[in-house]
This record gives structure tokens, sequence and C-alpha cells, in this order.
């Protein structure tokens, strides 16, 4: 293939030309990421990739003392009460804006008593001295300011870096709030650290749907009712939705206004790090799922075109907007929207003690087209020339290098489904950074085959290959299904395989074949994904005892209902109904995946592929796995080959009463190995729907 020129579809940064004029001078750098024969055509875009990323870090570094203090504008922009000075500084960056006030409860709403003062760099001040405002700018104090726009607007708007935003009740207008409660929070431990020698196991949860009311649930709610839940499963990290405020509760959190302001609607910021320090306390990590791809429109809560034009923090013109997500596009080149993301990083991550982040949205960051266009072909310079967000590839490499700075254990995990290489590189090797991916098309596999082809269609070569399509050297993250998956127009796995069902024929007391069936298919598609995936796992919550229906948050098109936008844990609770088999598997599964490395072994080993029987045996790790997915055949003395001889015992098996199965096989009784044709043997009852666990006791 003859070697091709990056370009850029829009005028390169200073940084970029840079880099690529570095590129083109081939400093002797060595970077293992260029070791892909793959990548051999466009080496050259890699090592520039790189360079971009170390120019960034030494020309934001130039400005601070570290690349930390270069992430802490949140201490200086916005209200932040100064000890040394007895008062309150509110700062905002709007270099365009023509004038700008202060006002709010504090002067009785007065709109133009308070004028900020524009100083250097863009940014406006205002003093508000304790002197006069010791007993009116309190907490709990309502403010906004009033930007005269450089276009001619006048709007109330909300501080960029406002740390609170409440919503009055009845004209549902945000306003900031001043938030300095009297008693300081205390987490009264040095530092967390999470569980060594355990892979990722992730609850994938969201505050206001977690509670079983209708209507909002509340960060306490969640540490109460919900937290013991998630500690008694096994699981070892939470990723927490909708943290930042977002105007629309319908959004999912994904349209956020307020970056730095933990969403009101669930209770304080110190509920929110009550429930941190909870989780922590019990051995629990807790990720953010940070959405840094994109903010919303609205102009009366967020930070668009809040000094009055539409390139502050965005791009100008139609590159600021995304089209399918109806949002704004952040523009990634400038060093003032760097600083305001990566001190939203170091903002979550000190004031709030989260482990980490999940970021929402990366593959539309990478390119210009968002990930939305269906190339299915493999060219390299896709992901490194045509259509490349160079910038944004800057700056998430930037924020890696940060979290790992404030915290070396902390966990970062990317939403890309396009396949960019060197996603989970480390940045020293010419990658970005990442430490996870997630294995987004695991969950559409499922689906895809639960609604195109009958159980006798599936192939066992075909579940196989897909569930172990990655690269050896790309941690991803497992999951059968998460909040996607069944948001309204979809279903969850279990009303897909049960459906109406579901309503009539849960009790134990009831035979139901479409019961059975899914119930059984639960169980085998959530074990061959944690035990085939990745090396890591992630759940999202009720999902694990079979949550029926979908999630559909209020909205016009269903009178604002709360129905579906809640938990139904008492289906759960209520011991007669058959989901708590679904769960008590799903702990069962956990607790194997815990004690057994078998996530840490990166591919099974095939021990049998059987079309016929429609059944997969396989070792992983130090255990044996034989998955059956044929709706029928239950094959007595079913023999397949292992690679030790020696005796071994059933530890697992999901077709057992306890989990809701037949019981066609009683005990865990001893299993000896015979060698037939030079070869070891084990002979089982290999039962229909079901999977077996084997470990190995004794030679």
């Amino acid at each position: 293939m003859a070697k091709r020129q990056c370009t850029r579809k829009t005028e390169a940064s200073k940084s970029t030309a840079k880099a690529a004029k570095k590129a083109d001078e081939k400093p002797q750098i060595h970077l293992s990421l260029m070791d892909d024969p793959w990548l051999e055509p466009v080496k050259d875009a890699v090592l520039a990739r790189y360079l971009r990323y170390q120019d960034k870090l030494k020309e934001l570094e130039s400005y601070y003392p570290t690349f930390i203090d270069f992430a802490g504008q949140y201490k200086y922009l916005g209200l932040n009460y100064s000890e040394e000075d007895h008062g309150w500084y509110l700062r905002e960056w709007a270099p365009n804006a023509r004038t700008i006030y202060m006002f709010g409860d504090f002067n009785n709403w007065n709109r133009s008593a308070n004028p900020l003062t524009k100083k250097d760099n863009g940014i406006w001040e205002i003093f508000l001295d304790d002197a006069t405002y010791a007993d009116k700018l309190v907490h709990g104090s309502l403010y906004k300011l009033i930007i005269y726009g450089a276009d001619g607007t006048i709007m109330d708007r909300i501080p960029a870096y406002t740390k609170r935003a409440v919503q009055d009740e009845q004209t549902k207008v945000f306003s900031a709030q001043v938030w300095k409660p009297e008693e300081k929070f205390s987490w009264s431990r040095k530092k967390f650290h999470a569980p060594k020698n355990e892979p990722l196991l992730i609850y994938e949860c969201h505050i206001g749907m977690a509670q079983e009311k209708e209507g909002v649930g509340t960060y306490k709610e969640f540490e109460e009712n919900v937290l013991p839940h998630i500690i008694k499963g096994g699981y070892n990290t939470i990723q927490i939705m909708a943290i930042a405020e977002h105007p629309y509760y319908g959004s999912f959190g994904y349209h956020v206004s307020n970056f730095y302001a933990p969403s009101s609607r669930f209770g304080t910021p110190e509920e929110l790090k009550h429930l941190v320090k909870t989780a922590h306390d019990n051995g629990i990590r807790v990720i953010m799922d940070i959405v840094h791809s994109h903010t919303v429109k609205n102009t009366s809560e967020g930070i668009n075109r809040l000094d009055g034009t539409d390139d502050l923090y965005t791009h100008p013109g139609g590159r600021g907007d995304h089209p399918q997500w109806d949002s704004k596009l952040f523009n990634y080149g400038k060093n003032e929207v760097i600083q305001f993301l990566l001190s939203n990083i170091r903002y979550w991550m000190e004031e709030f003690h989260f482990d980490g982040f999940r970021f929402d949205g990366v593959s539309s960051m990478l390119y210009f087209h968002h990930g939305m266009i269906g190339d299915a072909t493999y060219d390299q310079w896709k992901y490194f020339c045509d259509g490349v967000e160079f910038d944004a590839i800057t700056y998430l490499q930037l924020a890696n290098k940060l979290i790992k700075l404030i915290n070396p254990e902390a966990i970062s995990i990317a939403e890309d489904v396009s396949g960019m290489p060197g996603l989970t590189t480390p940045l020293e090797d010419g990658g970005m950074g990442f430490d996870f991916r997630l294995g987004m098309g695991i969950p559409d596999f499922w689906i895809k085959i639960l609604k195109e082809q009958t159980d006798e269609q599936w192939n066992v070569y075909q579940i196989w290959g897909v569930l172990n399509d990655r690269l050896p050297q790309v941690k991803t993250i497992a999951y059968a299904e998460s909040h996607d998956q069944a948001l309204v127009g979809d279903k969850t796995i279990a009303f897909r395989l049960m459906d109406k069902d579901m309503y009539f024929d849960m009790a134990d007391n009831r035979q139901n074949p479409v019961i059975d069936r899914g119930i059984a298919l639960h169980k085998m598609l959530r074990a061959f994904t944690i035990v085939n995936g990745g090396q890591a796992y992630m759940n999202f919550m009720g999902n694990e005892f079979g949550h029926p229906e979908w999630i559909d948050f209020p909205r016009e098109g269903n009178g604002w209902s709360y129905q579906h936008a809640r938990r139904q844990w008492s289906l759960l609770e209520k011991g007669f109904l058959r989901y708590h088999f679904l769960n008590d598997f799903d702990e069962a599964l956990i607790k194997l995946i815990k004690q057994y490395p078998v996530m840490q072994d990166l591919y099974g080993q095939q021990l049998n592929m059987d079309q016929a029987n429609q059944t997969i045996c396989e070792k992983k790790g130090n255990l044996i796995f034989v998955f059956n997915f044929h709706p029928t055949a239950c094959i007595p003395d079913y023999t397949f080959y292992v690679p030790d001889a020696g005796v071994y015992k059933l530890i697992l098996n999901s077709d057992d009463k306890q989990f809701g199965g037949f019981g066609r096989i009683e005990g865990d009784g001893e299993y000896f190995s015979q060698e037939k044709n030079g070869v070891q043997t084990l002979s089982i009852y290999n039962v229909n729907r079901s999977v077996l666990v084997f470990k190995k006791v004794r030679d």
C-alpha cells in the first residue's frame, strides 16, 4: 500500500502541525505500538499521535508548576471562599462578554448592583467580603449571572464551574447555590485501596431509578437499600451514571449542563460523599460515568454560548453540533477547554474520591463522523488519518495521564466500538492509556441471535468466535446487557426471553416452558459472557435477577410516568417468585470468578466443539466448563478430552434446583478421567441448556 499523507479536514492546530513536522524528521523514539505489523503503513502517523500528546503536555506544564496544578482551575474559577481574604470570589471565563453582573437572594435579586470586573485572559471577577455579605451570602443562597453577550443577548446564566445547581419546583428554573455547610465532610481514611487479585466486577447503576417507588431515588436511599445488595452479590465496583447535573432527567444524565455539580435531585454533595465512603469501607471502588464527549445545548442551564459566541467551549458552526444527539461538541484543541475538562476530572477524584471513570461516547469523540458511519473495513488510515479528530485523542491521552498522576490505582474505561488501535496501550508505548474498553459487540450479538434465530440455529462456533473476538493486549469489559439494551423501544434480556409470561408464571410452584427456557438461557448467557468475553465484567442493576420490561424515564409520551424508571426489588425479595433463582446463580457465578483465575486467563482452551449437540467444552484458568445450548439434547456418558489426568469435582451447576433448574444431576460427585486413544477424557451427564463447571481436586 502506498503511503498517504495524514491531513485534517479542517485547519490543523499549532500543536498538530508541530507534531507532524517532528514526525517528518523521524526522531529516534521507539513505541511498542509501532511493533504491530498491521500498523506498518501508518508508523509515521502513530509517532505523530504520540508527539502531539507530548507537545501538548509540555505546553500545558509550562503554564503551571505541575500538570496537576494546571487541572486545578475549579479552585479559581466559579464561586470560591477565601479564608485569607474573608469573603467570596466569583470568577468567570467569558472573554467576549460585554458586561456581567451577579445577582441573587443576597442582594434581593437586584440585577445591576454587583457588576464583575474584567481581568486578564478573559476572566471576569467580583469579590464579596464578609464585612458586607457575611449574613447575606450564606450556605444555601441562590445566585446567577446576567451576561451581556457579544451577540447582543442579555441572558441569566449559571457559572460554568458552579458546584451546586438546584431547580425550583414550581418554575422549573435552575439557579446556582452557595454550598458551605458548617460541618465539613470527613473521609476518615487516608486512601482507599481496591481489593487485590480480583477481576474488575462492575455493578452499573443509576441513583434516581434505583428505588422501587415511582419517583426519584436519593444517594441516601441507594446507600441504605441498594448498596447492601451489591455487597452481598460480590461485586467489587459500582459505576454510577448521571452524577453531573442535567436539566432533563430523561436524558439518563448524558446531556450535562453543570459539569462540577453533583445532581441535586438525588440529594446533597455530602450524601454522595457518604455513599462513596460507605462503599470504600466495604471494599468497593466507585467509578463515575463521565460525559466529556458533548454538552447540552441549553443556554439557561449550560455553558453553550456563555459569552454570546458559539465557540467558547465548543466548535463554531456546524462542527459544534452533534446531529444525532442534539447537543454541542467540545473544542479539544483549545487550552481553556482542556483545562475545564481536566479540572473536572481532578475535582471528582479529589473532592468525591471517585476511583476512576467510564468515559461516555469515546467513539463520537475520536472521529469527525462521530462513529455514525457503517464502515466495517479494516483500514489503518481511518484510525490515524482520514476523519480522525486528533485534538480529541490528545485530550483523552492527557486525561488518562492526569488520572494516574492523581491515583495510580484509578481505572479509566472507554466506551468505544470503533476498534481504535492503542486504545488500552500505555501512553509511553504510543497508546491512549485507557485501562479497559467496553465489549460493546457482545450484548448486540446476544440480542441479535435472540431476535433472529431459533434456538436450534445457534452456532457454537459463532458464539465462541464473537465472545473471543478481541486482541489479547486490549483489556475488555464483557457484559451481556447494560442500560442501553433495555432503553425504551427494547427489552431486558429476561423480558425478551420470557415476555408476558413473566407477569403470570414466575411463581416457583408453576410450570411454564417459556419461563423454564428463559431462566436457563438467562443463566447461560451470563455465564458464557463472564467466562469468555474479557478480563472484566459488568452488570446493570436488577438484571442479575432478571428484571422484566424496559427502562423509560418520565416524558410527555408516557404521561410523565415513573413506572419504568425504577427497579422492582420486591420481585427478588418475594421468596416464592423465581427471580431469586437467577439472583442466587449470579451470586454463585461472581463468587466462582473471584475465587478462581478464570478472567485472568486471556482465552479458553477448546476441548470439544460439538455443533450437533450445541455444546462447548473448554478449559479456562484451572476450571473445566461445559456449555450445552441445545434445546433438548441431554446426553448420558458424554465424553470429551481434558488436558490433565485426575479426579474432577462438579463445583457449579446451573441446572441445580437451588438455581431454578431441574436438578437432573444429583450432588457434586467426583468424576475420574480415563485414558482413551492415548488422551485423557471425562464422561459426564451433559444436560441441555446448562453450564457445568468442574475443578480438578487431585491427581
